[in-house]
């Protein structure tokens, strides 16, 4: 069981929010969100309710201001636990990861399979547009620019058929990471 607690005010200040369960609407709980600790599990953290707008994929630690999670404002509006790393003891949330990536919509072109992280996407392929992938193991994030910054996407196992299917507005990618509770 995962456990996340909401600050409205920087370094844990103001008024908060326990939650330990996915969240599709925080907004009748606390107004602004400038710090969050993460007692427990793996979370994604969105913007907007619904699991809409920016990403931003946050392990067990303290961030005591919005900017330390890449947010790019005070605004966290819904939150989903990630199961496969909030329930399995250490070891096994490391687990396989296998994704295959595609230069085209609806899985055409030239496809590349991977299971590691990537912190740069054109360095290892001398691309870094993304129109569709296939996850066939673990989940992912993708990243806008190198080096794991920018925005943020988590995919799940299960096709994407094109960038949108992500919650992308276009098909650049910087980097990959695989979302695992502890990064090596």
């Amino acid at each position: 069981m995962g456990k996340i607690i909401f600050y409205e005010d920087k370094n844990f200040q103001g008024r908060s929010y326990e939650c330990t369960v996915d969240c599709a609407d925080l907004h009748i709980h606390f107004s602004r969100c400038n710090s969050i600790q993460v007692e427990s599990g793996s979370w994604m953290v969105y913007e907007r309710p619904n699991y809409m707008g920016y990403q931003y994929f946050l392990r067990r630690g303290e961030y005591p201001d919005y900017q330390l999670w890449m947010g790019f404002n005070d605004c966290v509006k819904s939150c989903r636990m990630i199961p496969q790393l909030s329930s399995l003891p250490c070891p096994q949330n490391q687990g396989a990861h296998k994704m295959r990536i595609y230069e085209r919509s609806d899985f055409g072109g030239q496809v590349l399979e991977f299971a590691d992280d990537l912190p740069s996407l054109y360095d290892r392929f001398q691309y870094n547009d993304i129109h569709s992938c296939n996850v066939m193991e673990g989940y992912w994030l993708f990243y806008e620019h190198p080096n794991y910054r920018g925005r943020q996407y988590l995919l799940r196992p299960g096709e994407y058929r094109r960038y949108s299917d992500w919650g992308a507005i276009n098909s650049r990618i910087g980097s990959i990471r695989r979302a695992v509770a502890h990064p090596n």
